[in-house]
């Protein structure tokens, strides 16, 4: 993975020129997409990122983890715990479904990036992956709305094999992935499919081929994809002058 690593590095210092920027930004979760873009990020920036810790409801876990990471690879970190401010947006705006709130959560996080992004001139980088990007599993104007994808045309298969590259910790390369926007939740339940199952198909559709995925759970991720496609496409115009 050292080929796909220089690769990415190289490409995320021809953003930050080509932008003008002076630096980055990333939100680390204790997640392993997090910790990938945080170790690949400092390699193209050196200390000119900053790592935003920004927990809102979070799981000890996962500050745990993320502080973890921080020490291992010396990033430039701030924690801001956006608990309080949730709080108040949901006493302002009223009882809503948990989708409602989950995405808040989500989306209160990139208006935080964004408000230090501006206030230092840095890029603001996402940290979703292939596998996830397809399926639209991710917040509209929350984790997708971001300057820079690094890692969104690496499976989750290949983000783990990058994550052993780069050295991350154990930990957080073999917890199960969750965007902690709830108690107990993990993407694999959510998305009611494993990760292997999805990157063998996603392999499928691509190349097509042989594969062993049950034809429901191949039906399944073509349905999700083809549902979630306004997610990956700029608002749509309504034609007048043409």
């Amino acid at each position: 993975m050292k080929k796909t690593e220089k690769k990415i590095v190289q490409w995320i210092k021809e953003k930050i020129k080509s932008t003008g920027a002076k630096g980055l930004i990333f939100g680390l979760s204790g997640g392993i997409d997090s910790a990938v873009v945080a170790a690949l990020c400092e390699k193209a920036a050196g200390k000119n990122h900053i790592a935003l810790m920004l927990p809102c409801q979070s799981s000890k876990l996962s500050i745990t983890d993320a502080m973890a990471l921080v020490r291992k690879l010396g990033l430039r970190a701030k924690k801001i715990d956006l608990t309080p401010i949730y709080d108040c947006a949901l006493k302002t705006l009223g009882k809503a479904n948990e989708l409602a709130k989950a995405n808040l959560k989500a989306r209160l996080r990139m208006i935080t990036l964004y408000y230090h992004a501006n206030n230092f001139n840095y890029l603001v980088v996402g940290t979703g992956n292939l596998s996830e990007f397809v399926m639209g599993y991710f917040t509209k104007y929350g984790d997708g709305g971001v300057d820079i994808l690094p890692i969104a045309d690496l499976l989750k298969s290949q983000v783990r094999d990058l994550a052993k590259s780069l050295g991350i910790p154990n930990a957080i390369i073999e917890k199960a992935p969750t965007a902690d926007l709830w108690a107990g939740q993990t993407d694999e339940q959510e998305m009611g499919l494993t990760y292997e199952q999805l990157d063998k198909t996603i392999s499928f559709l691509k190349k097509g081929g042989k594969c062993s995925v049950p034809k429901g759970i191949i039906n399944k991720v073509k349905k999700m994809i083809k549902n979630s496609e306004h997610k990956r496409i700029m608002p749509q115009i309504c034609k007048i002058n043409i």
